[in-house]
């Protein structure tokens, strides 16, 4: 059984979503990053950067067990593991990695930004606000775009690069979305959202999740406990 840490975040889902695609048992050990659960030894001697997901496997690809931390590399792992969800053919697999590293190099952080001015800054900033919604809303048209020619964003077939795009996209509207503007989008995202298993995975520990609104929280998560020397 694989063990996960993890918060019912968008990196997180990606790694829930996955595992319950692929059907492989998991436990999912919640890490409460409000609360500084992520500063933990025992969490940091999995996952340096202190950043969830990370997850343990008690069967390694030698047979012993491995840890990881980064979801990009979770996902890759579980795709390695299973066979599952990245094309066996050189073309098809850097097809999907690249739309892989696009969500890892510009969706996840833009839109995370976008969110954090919009949404939990002590002060609005406008020149940020401007700056990461119109950014949100460049990621968002490029999507649609490629979704305009091709039924996924790798390809035919879905694959972890619609796994690891899809939860950051459900905060669209924290992040200045109309999905009006973004119709081949839109339509992308309803399919990957009637996936069961990407709803079982969205779910996972999203009842333990609160809304950040209390002083510490937002300290642990934005203010000088991230910068202290572990």
């Amino acid at each position: 059984m694989i063990e996960v840490y993890s918060w019912a975040t968008p990196n997180g889902h990606k790694v829930h979503v996955m595992l319950e695609e692929c059907g492989l048992a998991y436990r999912a050990h919640p890490i409460d990053i409000g609360s500084g659960a992520q500063f933990a030894p025992e969490f940091l001697a999995i996952s340096p950067n202190n950043k969830i997901p990370a997850i343990v496997d008690p069967d390694g690809p030698d047979g012993r067990p491995i840890s990881l931390f980064e979801s990009g590399a979770i996902l890759l792992y579980l795709a390695g593991k299973t066979g599952r969800f990245l094309p066996p053919d050189t073309r098809g697999k850097y097809e999907v990695l690249q739309w892989l590293m696009f969500q890892m190099g510009g969706v996840g952080p833009m839109l995370g930004q976008a969110h954090h001015f919009r949404m939990y800054a002590p002060e609005k900033i406008p020149y940020a606000v401007d700056r990461y919604t119109n950014e949100a809303k460049r990621l968002y048209g490029v999507m649609d775009r490629r979704l305009a020619k091709s039924r996924y964003l790798g390809g035919d077939a879905y694959s972890i690069a619609d796994i690891a795009v899809f939860p950051w996209l459900r905060s669209w509207k924290n992040q200045g979305i109309d999905w009006n503007d973004f119709p081949h989008l839109k339509g992308w995202f309803d399919e990957i959202g009637a996936r069961p298993a990407v709803q079982r995975g969205v779910e996972v520990l999203a009842t333990l999740r609160k809304p950040i609104t209390d002083d510490k929280a937002r300290e642990v998560l934005f203010g000088s406990t991230q910068y202290t020397r572990r």
